[in-house]
Parts: structure tokens; C-alpha cells; sequence
């Protein structure tokens, strides 16, 4: 049985657990309902501040490539406001980017222009353009000048615009984005390649030598009129044109070679001399120049050359080779060449029986030239060199050595048969007189003929003309008009063993050259040396001039003496410490006249690079009088080169004022004879007194020669003296105590 009390406490109990248990689940599920929210929340906060932070990455980086770029960027609104603006592109426009952002492109400070000078619209360039309708869409760019603040118009920055429309996002408006590059430098540069491609093209065709750019293949791709001018054609008919078929055949080879090496690296530039053929075919000699330009990575690109025209500058090089080698007057052989070929000649086998020497000497010559004057002796000796090459007949080589001594190397496999039949043409050929204006002159000749013995052979060329020469001497002696042959008893008492043993000096280096000083009397300080030939005889000692000169003469080695003193001069002058102290050297006429001397002192000047005017020619006044134009033209040629001519012996001649007239004289010494009686010959100083004055009116040099004490040197520095030489200041020294 149920109790009653029990059951009706239960009934109510229940009621209210229920009520309970279901606030309980509201509040679990509003409390998870709130830790979702605050989740969620907190995702969201997360994912802002990674934006955030992202969005700050973004500025950094495009920050930071803006600051890198050579392009700048602004950003505006349709309507014109600038939204944003980096540093290049403030810097390029000339604004400040804090002031910028946020107002209107019509309210900058922007002076904007064209290529043609006249003001731009900021807003119509840099703002929203015609064209850009829709997002994405670019507006060609524009070139447009920005004129700096301070600065003119003709300054204007050059600046490429580019505009383009791209979306704000969110819903906004779309904005203008406008690239601004700086090409003020690029177009510099432009200009600049403008500028040199033009002067290069102007100077290429007004060149007045011949250029051509020229490809790989040594083919031209342009050419200038003077190359076309060279070549008697035209500018068009040359391009495309090979180079290699411009040339004669036996060049072509070594300019391939060339090229090849310019190709290949092994060289910059050659430069060639060589025959081009004419369009009309005429033959022209030419300087190629032909240098390679590399592209920037140093490929080759093509070929620049230049062409030069040395066709005259060939034919005077011939000519004067022509001049060096042979008489100026008759056109034949001169001592030199004479002396190269005879050598030559002996040099070769088996010469015995084959070669043999003829001299010749005119007779009567002498009364010729001073009755009938210089011009009647040329033409004398003109007619002697054609009747000696027709007597020749192309048997060998005929020389003038000077004066009217000729001499013939005749070579014919029966030599002394070939030389008496040359001996015979000669005295045959002179029997007819020569004409003269309208008279008719005889002249004859003496004929000394030397076999190639084996004794003369091996002597060489200066004994077998020595031997010739004593032949000659004979046949002068016997009568003249006569042939001699030479045989060893010609050299008793012929001064011939003297003359040979001089010669074998000049060979062996026996003669040697000394050197007296020449000082300025004013303050005794030495300018300058004469030099003094001296023959170091291995038996008889130091030999002075005096001793062996007209063996030297009569052994006809005067003029290689001279060529030998010259070439010891200018060697001495060029090595001496003392830049400015020249050289005097004593020549005589028979020295000059046929251009040896004058070539042999150039010659010397040129190869050691000496001043022309450190080296002085002495004239021995006594030998001029006879003068005649060969020798002017000799000392004219000297002369003009910058060498200083004097006349020695000053005051001893039969006519000096006629020399000062006609001679290139820049300079006297006054003889030893006038020096020696001064200070007590009253009549010595008034020539000393009145030949200084004379040359002092003509603004010549003036030295005077043989001063052995004071008084002599004070007299002649008082008297317009102004250089001095002699024992008081020393004797000749070898070179070695004064270098």
C-alpha cells in the first residue's frame, strides 16, 4: 500500500527541474553560440592585420622599386587629382611628393612643352586622355620637354609619356595611371650619333684622298668622289666592288694576307703602297690604309680605308734615287754607283779574262771651258757621254766621275778584246768635232786601260781604277790622245803605290777625323769644331793632310774623303752632350758638282736625326775660281736643307765679292795670313777691319782662323770678329777626349 504523503510530494517536484534543466541549455548553447562568435572574430582580426600587413609588404616593395626604377609614376583621378606620385617621377617633373598628393595636375608648378617648343596642358599630358575609354586601354605615348624651375626653355628635360586606365577597386572610380621616363640622355646620345654619322659622311665626302668603308668580304659599301677620281670612275660603280680586283696581279697576294691578319687579330691596321688600275687603264701608285672596327662585344664589323695618291711622291723617290746614283749633267753613272757595280762585278767568279776598266780623260778640255766658257764645257761633255755609250754599245757601265774623267767597266765573256774595240769607238767617235752654238770644237782623249788580273781583282774596285788611272797617267804623259794598258812598272815613281796605299786607308778605317775648337771671343766659350782629317799611318805615324791630299787627288778618292769626313761629322755631332756646338767641314770644288757630297751630308743628317744647321760647310775660296753651276746648284741644294755654307780663306781669292753675290754664303773665315800680322802689320789689320765690316753689312757669320794670343783675339772681337779659332784655344783632338 501506497503512502499518501509520498505521492503528493512528488507531483510539484518535477515541474521545476524541468524549467532548470532547460535554462541550463540555453546558457550552454548562447555561451558556445558566444565562443563561436568570439573565434570567429578573432580569425577576422588575424586575417585583417595579415592584410595589413601584407598591404604594408606591397607598399614597401613597390616603394622600393620605385626608388630602383628609371621610369616614375603618378596616379590620378579621372577628375585630375593626383592620387599618388613616386619619387623618380617628382624628381623628373620637378615637384615635391608631400606636396603634391591630393591636388589638382592644373594647380603644380609644371612647365610642360613640346618637341617644338610651345606650352602643354599639365592635365591634357599627364591626366586622362581621349582614347582611354575603358581599364587597361594604354594612349601612345607622347614625348614631351619639362622645364625645370630657374632654368630656360631651350633646357627642357625631355620626358616620355604613357597613360593608362586602371581600376580603383571597391566599386571606386577608375584612376589614370601615367609612366613618366627620362630620355633626355638617350636623346643626347641619339644626336650625338646623329652629329658624327653627318661629319663622318661630310668629312668622308669631301675628303680630298680617296675612303671607302669596305665589308667582310673586302668588298666597298660606300666610297667618297676622291676615291672614285683616283680610279676615273664613279661613286656607283664602285659599290659592291672587291676590293682585290683594284690591285695588279702580283700585289693582290700579300693585301689578302693582310686583311687575313686583320681579321684574324694580329693586327689593328696595315698600311701598303702598291699599283691600283685605272678605270681607263692607266696605272697610279697608291698608299692603302685599311683599319678593322669591332661591334662592343669585339666582333669585326666591317673595314675602314683610306686611299692615297703617291704616284708623284713615287716618281720623285725614283728621281731623286735616279739623282743619288748618277751624274746630273750627262746622265750617267756617278762615283758611287760606278763603285757598287765594279765591286759587284769583282765579286762574282771567275771575273779574270771577262771585266776590265777604262778611264778616260779629255784633252784640251781646259782651254775649252775658259775660252768658250762653263755652258761650251757641258755641252762638250754631253757629246763625250753619248759618243762613250755608243762605244760601249751596252757592254758594260759608263760613269762620270767628275770634271772630264769618265770611266767605262766594260763586261763581255772576251774581256780584253771588248775593251781595246770600246778604246778604239771612243778615239774613233771624238774624231768628229763637236758643235757648239755655231762653232766647232775638237777634243780628244787619253784612254788607260786595267785588265782584272788576278792582283788588281783582288784589291777590288779601288785598285783596279787606280790601275786604270796609272794607265791613264801613262797615256797623258806619252802625247796624250793615246791608249795605255796597265802593267805593274806604271807604279815607279807614278805616285800610284802611295795613291793605292791612301785608298786601302779609306777602306780600313785608317784616316780618322779631329777636331779644333771654335770659341766666341767674347767670353771665350766654345761653340763649335772644324774638323781635320788626319791619316793614322801604321808606319809612319799621325799624318797630317799636307802629307797624302794630292795623292788623294791623284788616286781620285777625294770625293768618297769627303763623304768619309761627313759621315764621321755628323756621327761625332750626334752623339756630343752638347746640343747646340755645330761642326765645320773643308770641301773643295773638285768634291763638288755632282750631288754626292750634298747627298752623302743629308743622307747622314736625316739617319742620326741631326739639326741640319749643326753641320757647316767650309768652301776653299782658291777652288771656286773656277766655279761653276753645277757646284751652285750643289751648295744651293745644301743650303736650302738648313746647312750653313762658309768661305774659308777669306781675303786670298781672286774675286770673293763675286762669291758673297753668287754663292749661298752665310758665313767668312778670315785667313791665317790677315790673323798672323796683327797686332804690328798695320796693313793686316786694315783688312782684318775692313773684310769685318764688309761681311758684318751683309749679316754674315765672320770667324777668324790661326789667333795664337791676346791681343790678336781682343784686336779681331774689337774689329766685328765674332767667332775665333787657332792655338791659343787648342789644336785638333780626336773625338774621344771631347765626347
Amino acid at each position: 500500500m501506497t503512502l499518501p504523503s509520498e505521492a503528493g510530494f512528488a507531483g510539484p517536484g518535477d515541474g521545476s527541474f524541468a524549467v532548470v534543466a532547460v535554462i541550463a541549455v540555453i546558457a550552454i548553447v548562447a555561451l558556445l553560440a558566444v565562443l563561436v562568435l568570439l573565434q570567429r572574430q578573432r580569425r577576422e582580426v588575424a586575417r585583417a592585420n595579415e592584410l595589413l600587413g601584407l598591404s604594408r609588404q606591397l607598399r614597401r616593395r613597390y616603394d622600393a622599386l620605385q626608388a630602383v626604377t628609371r621610369e616614375g609614376v603618378l596616379v590620378t583621378s579621372l577628375g585630375g587629382a593626383v592620387l599618388d606620385l613616386s619619387e623618380r617621377a617628382a624628381a623628373i617633373l620637378g615637384l615635391e611628393p608631400a606636396v603634391s598628393v591630393g591636388r589638382q595636375l592644373s594647380d603644380l608648378p609644371l612647365v610642360l612643352v613640346n618637341e617644338q617648343g610651345l606650352a602643354m596642358n599639365p592635365s591634357a599630358v599627364l591626366g586622362h586622355r581621349q582614347g582611354g575609354h575603358h581599364t587597361g586601354y594604354t594612349v601612345d605615348s607622347a614625348l614631351v620637354g619639362v622645364v625645370l624651375p630657374g632654368t630656360a626653355g631651350t633646357q627642357a628635360r625631355m620626358v616620355q609619356v604613357s597613360s593608362q586606365l586602371v581600376a580603383a577597386g571597391d566599386g571606386d572610380d577608375d584612376a589614370v595611371l601615367t609612366t613618366l621616363v627620362d630620355v633626355t640622355g638617350r636623346r643626347e646620345v641619339e644626336a650625338a650619333l646623329i652629329r658624327s654619322e653627318m661629319q663622318f659622311r661630310v668629312a668622308m665626302e669631301n675628303a680630298p684622298i680617296g675612303m671607302a668603308l669596305v665589308d667582310l668580304d673586302w668588298c666597298i659599301v660606300e666610297a667618297n668622289a676622291a676615291f672614285a677620281d683616283l680610279l676615273a670612275t664613279t661613286v656607283g660603280a664602285l659599290r659592291g666592288y672587291p676590293m682585290e680586283d683594284l690591285s695588279t696581279a702580283e700585289t693582290r697576294a700579300s693585301e689578302r694576307l693582310e686583311v687575313d691578319r686583320l681579321l684574324g687579330g694580329g693586327q689593328h691596321r696595315f698600311s701598303m703602297e702598291k699599283r691600283y688600275q685605272r678605270a681607263d687603264g692607266h696605272l697610279v701608285w697608291v698608299v692603302l690604309d685599311a683599319a678593322l672596327v669591332r661591334t662592343a662585344d669585339g666582333r669585326p664589323d666591317h673595314f675602314v680605308v683610306q686611299v692615297r695618291d703617291s704616284t708623284e711622291t713615287r716618281l720623285q723617290a725614283e728621281m731623286l734615287t735616279h739623282r743619288a746614283m748618277h751624274d746630273p749633267l750627262t746622265g750617267l753613272a756617278n762615283r758611287t754607283l760606278l763603285q757598287e757595280v765594279l765591286q759587284s762585278v769583282l765579286e762574282q767568279p771567275g771575273v779574270v779574262d771577262r771585266v776590265a776598266v777604262l778611264a778616260c780623260d779629255l784633252d784640251g778640255f781646259k782651254e775649252i771651258n775658259d775660252r768658250y766658257g762653263h755652258a761650251a764645257g757641258d755641252e762638250v761633255l754631253v757629246h763625250v757621254a753619248g759618243v762613250l755609250r755608243a762605244a760601249t754599245a751596252r757592254r758594260g757601265t759608263v760613269a762620270r766621275l767628275g770634271g772630264d774623267e769618265f770611266v767605262v767597266v766594260v763586261q763581255d765573256p772576251d774581256g780584253p778584246k771588248a775593251v781595246f774595240e770600246v778604246a778604239a769607238a771612243v778615239h774613233a767617235g771624238l774624231q768628229e768635232p763637236v758643235r757648239v752654238g755655231r762653232r766647232r770644237l775638237s777634243v780628244g782623249a787619253s784612254v788607260g786601260i786595267a785588265l782584272a788580273e788576278p792582283e788588281t781583282v783582288e784589291g777590288g774596285a779601288p785598285a783596279m781604277l787606280a790601275a786604270a788611272d796609272a794607265a791613264l797617267y801613262r797615256a797623258k804623259a806619252a802625247g796624250r790622245g793615246r791608249t795605255e794598258v796597265y802593267d805593274h812598272s806604271m807604279s815607279r815613281g807614278s805616285g800610284l803605290e802611295l795613291s793605292r796605299e791612301l785608298a786601302d786607308a779609306l777602306a780600313e778605317g785608317q784616316l780618322v777625323v779631329h777636331y779644333q775648337p771654335i770659341v766666341d771671343l767674347a767670353d771665350q766659350r766654345v761653340v763649335g769644331y772644324e774638323a781635320l782629317v788626319r791619316w793614322q799611318h801604321p808606319t809612319r805615324g799621325l799624318l797630317l793632310p799636307s802629307a797624302f791630299l794630292s795623292a788623294a787627288q791623284e788616286a781620285g778618292i777625294t770625293v768618297p774623303l769627303g763623304q768619309f769626313v761627313a759621315a764621321q761629322v755628323v756621327e761625332f755631332v750626334a752623339s756630343h752632350p752638347d746640343p747646340t756646338r755645330w761642326v765645320s767641314i773643308n770641301v773643295s770644288a773638285d768634291q763638288l758638282g755632282d750631288g754626292e757630297f750634298a747627298t752623302t751630308v743629308l743622307a747622314e743628317i736625316s739617319r742620326r736625326r741631326v739639326t741640319a744647321g749643326r753641320i757647316v760647310v767650309e768652301l776653299i775660296e782658291s777652288s771656286l775660281v773656277a766655279s761653276g753651276t753645277r757646284i751652285r746648284h750643289e751648295l744651293t741644294q745644301l743650303s736650302a736643307a738648313g746647312v750653313p755654307i762658309l768661305l774659308d780663306d777669306f781675303g786670298t781669292g781672286v774675286s770673293p765679292l763675286s762669291y758673297l753675290r753668287d754663292l749661298p754664303v752665310a758665313g767668312v773665315k778670315l785667313d791665317m795670313s790677315f790673323t798672323s800680322g796683327i797686332p804690328e802689320d798695320p796693313t793686316a789689320g786694315k783688312v782684318a777691319r775692313a773684310l769685318g765690316a764688309l761681311a758684318r753689312e751683309l749679316t754674315m757669320v765672320t770667324i777668324a782662323e790661326g789667333i795664337e794670343h791676346v791681343e790678336q783675339a781682343e784686336f779681331l772681337h774689337a774689329n766685328g770678329w765674332r767667332y775665333g779659332q787657332g792655338w791659343m784655344f787648342g789644336g785638333a783632338q780626336p773625338p774621344a777626349s771631347l765626347l
